[in-house]
């Protein structure tokens, strides 16, 4: 059966856009995931993947034309089927098809579904894809109950993905009238997630249709609720019932949990008191002095004989779905990449002086791990074999550098990349790495600024750690480990002195790179961080 792909909203600001090129011909096999065309949005170059399979059997937007979104951009389909009917549909409407594809933005659709009549001005929402890695999805968050009127642009709901907690905006008005991932539920990507209509439209059937696709893969754990028997007066107005219970967004406690915030000490805004976002992040924790002056402390005579008494407690904390991303994704690497690890001390001495000569120079500001990311790219174009990515059939050659730098965040590991590394300044890879580290830290990093990486950098070195080893970013075929600058006695010219060093691991896959040319990858890397002139030109 024939499906209809729209163009897609790729940006929330997203009216229209450009096919820059279709990387498919008619008639050529579509496989789920494959990548059909290269999109130009009011942002930027995005590649458009595909969620379904089959036969390219029809292009509506040719390279470097302009359509608004949701307009017919392609249909894919069984070889040799008849689509003249869905053709003459469109060219005598603009309204959006019956069926429509399943976005990779808005993924609002039809449920597929011959047997189920949608009713008129009614509009099935799924779980979105929103990153590109994200096979379920975890609604963190309602902004709008049900019977609520809802506007295009209108955020719906906050949802956790494996990456971020994400803003899910709605591109259609009406009445909110049916919720089907209650908050806190876990919901696989185009399960049904809400439906928006006319006030007072009967959607049972869709509801019974659609409802029966839905498989929860997490159901919402029971809230644990533990009772301090320390009598404390609170200065906060806490948001709770007769029965104790704090009332608060589930996005509000896992960020109150993330920071390590009391929930019983922050007043919320919400409705009936209820504690929301904005809430905690704009909740400043007590200081000891203040809870000391404004606490009735409970003075206990000093016993010298006591016995030790507590009770064993464990708590259990719902993955997040980044971790499980970062879990399956390492997981993958280490048990599928055959890994060997090398070693190699560097001289830090000229390194230290250049960083404190450039950073003298007016708004200049460039970190040791600046100077490894710029020698790392200057020795991979030395040495393209360890710039590849292994597939079953082929090794992959890259002829670009883009630079994953792994970025803590905290709820796991992000890793933003510096498109064409070779080609910036050490004060250019400075800003771009303060940047995107940045926008990761503050969930607001996007998925394309995580995707494309050739190699990876890990540094651990401003926690103390003076070697360590990492899983392989894949599909990299390296991956760089850096320790801490150490002051130690080293030999100079045989004499003993004081001097800076600093260790650096790199770990390889056994199938692309061989340890000679790992080897000799370090080897150029080391020549380029002890002459740091080199990397100035």
């Amino acid at each position: 059966m024939a499906t209809i792909v729209n163009m897609p909203r790729l940006s929330d600001t997203m009216e229209e856009g450009v096919v820059a090129k279709w990387l498919k011909n008619i008639g050529d096999k579509i496989e789920e995931g494959d990548i059909i065309a290269e999109i130009e949005t009011d942002k930027a170059t995005m590649e458009f993947e595909s969620f379904h399979e089959g036969t390219l059997l029809y292009i509506g937007v040719k390279e470097g034309e302009t359509s608004p979104v949701d307009v017919l951009l392609a249909i894919i389909g069984d070889e040799g089927e008849d689509i003249s009917a869905i053709l003459k549909q469109d060219d005598s409407s603009n309204e959006t098809p019956t069926e429509r594809s399943e976005e990779k933005e808005t993924n609002l659709e039809k449920i597929p579904d011959a047997n189920t009549t949608i009713p008129e001005g009614v509009q099935v929402i799924t779980m979105p894809r929103l990153s590109d890695t994200m096979t379920d999805g975890t609604v963190a968050s309602w902004l709008k109950k049900v019977n609520d009127n809802v506007e295009e642009g209108d955020i719906l709901a906050e949802i956790e993905t494996d990456k971020a907690t994400m803003e899910f905006e709605c591109f259609y008005e009406g009445v909110l009238l049916y919720i089907g991932v209650k908050e806190g539920e876990t919901a696989p990507v185009d399960s049904l997630l809400a439906i928006i209509g006319p006030a007072g439209t009967d959607v049972s059937a869709i509801i019974k249709n659609g409802a029966s696709t839905i498989k929860l893969v997490i159901d919402k754990p029971e809230e644990i609720i533990v009772k301090e028997e320390v009598e404390e007066t609170k200065i906060a107005t806490i948001s709770k019932n007769d029965t104790g219970r704090i009332f608060a967004s589930p996005l509000a406690k896992k960020i109150a949990s993330d920071k390590g915030y009391d929930l019983a000490e922050i007043k919320g805004s919400g409705e009936n008191g209820r504690i929301i976002k904005k809430d905690v992040e704009n909740y400043t924790p007590l200081t000891s002095e203040t809870k000391e002056v404004i606490s009735t402390p409970n003075l206990t005579p000093i016993v010298s004989n006591f016995t030790i008494a507590g009770k064993e407690n464990t708590m259990e904390h719902k993955n997040s779905q980044m971790r499980k991303a970062i879990a399956k994704s390492l997981g993958n690497s280490k048990f599928n990449a055959p890994h060997f690890y090398l070693n190699i001390e560097v001289d830090m001495g000229n390194a230290m002086a250049s960083r404190k000569t450039i950073n003298t120079i007016p708004d200049t500001k460039v970190s040791f791990n600046d100077m490894i990311v710029k020698a790392c790219a200057m020795a991979l174009q030395k040495h393209p074999q360890v710039n590849t990515s292994w597939t079953e059939e082929n090794t992959l050659f890259h002829s670009h550098i883009h630079i994953g730098v792994a970025v803590a965040v905290d709820e796991g590991l992000l890793v933003p990349v510096v498109k064409y590394t070779n080609q910036l300044s050490l004060t250019q890879i400075g800003a771009s790495v303060r940047n995107l580290a940045s926008k990761a830290r503050e969930k607001k990093i996007k998925v394309e600024e995580m995707q494309g990486s050739t190699f990876t950098v890990s540094n651990l070195g401003m926690f103390g750690i003076e070697s360590f080893t990492s899983i392989i970013n894949q599909p990299n075929s390296s991956i760089l480990s850096v320790g801490a600058i150490i002051e130690k006695p080293v030999v100079q010219n045989g004499q003993i002195v004081i001097g800076n060093t600093m260790k650096l691991t790199l770990a390889c896959d056994h199938r692309t790179v061989d340890g000679a040319i790992g080897a000799q990858f370090l080897q150029t890397l080391k020549t380029f961080i002890e002459n740091p002139v080199t990397m100035l030109a």
